[in-house]
């Protein structure tokens, strides 16, 4: 189950992803996995967590993202909370990917009971109709 983190840069996204995935890390039962956009969490995140760059993986558009993200599930059935940072940047801005790889990805996390939080840079406004209802508060 997908819940979306979005907003303009400077909104505080990322700091309330790192502090879900530490908190994740320190009270999940299960595996925790953070995909990152460029090596800038390294610091942020436990080390309980498992910390992943795309960039490392050639992970560079929404095909190739769900992709990753199956394989990161399919190869760890302990995988409990996924964390997906930048993720719209990953899909090369495109909404109508970014809305594809949402949809699919929140069927994905639904069908094996994964608490999934992924950020984007984007105004509210501009998130399509079909995922608004994953959009969480912030605050």
């Amino acid at each position: 189950m997908v819940q979306l983190i979005v907003g303009l840069k400077g909104t505080g996204k990322t700091k309330a992803l790192i502090n879900e995935v530490n908190r994740a890390a320190k009270e999940s039962h299960g595996a925790v996995v953070c995909v990152e956009y460029g090596r800038k969490l390294t610091y942020d995140i436990k080390y309980q967590a498992r910390l992943v760059d795309a960039k490392d993986y050639e992970v560079n558009d929404s095909s190739t993202l769900y992709g990753f993200i199956c394989g990161i599930l399919a190869a760890n059935y302990d995988v409990t909370e996924l964390f997906i940072d930048s993720a719209l940047k990953i899909c090369q801005e495109n909404v109508d990917d970014f809305e594809d790889f949402i949809l699919k990805t929140d069927s994905i996390t639904k069908k094996n009971n994964i608490n999934c939080i992924i950020t984007a840079s984007i105004e509210l406004e501009r998130v399509p109709a079909t995922i608004t209802n994953l959009i969480r508060e912030t605050h």
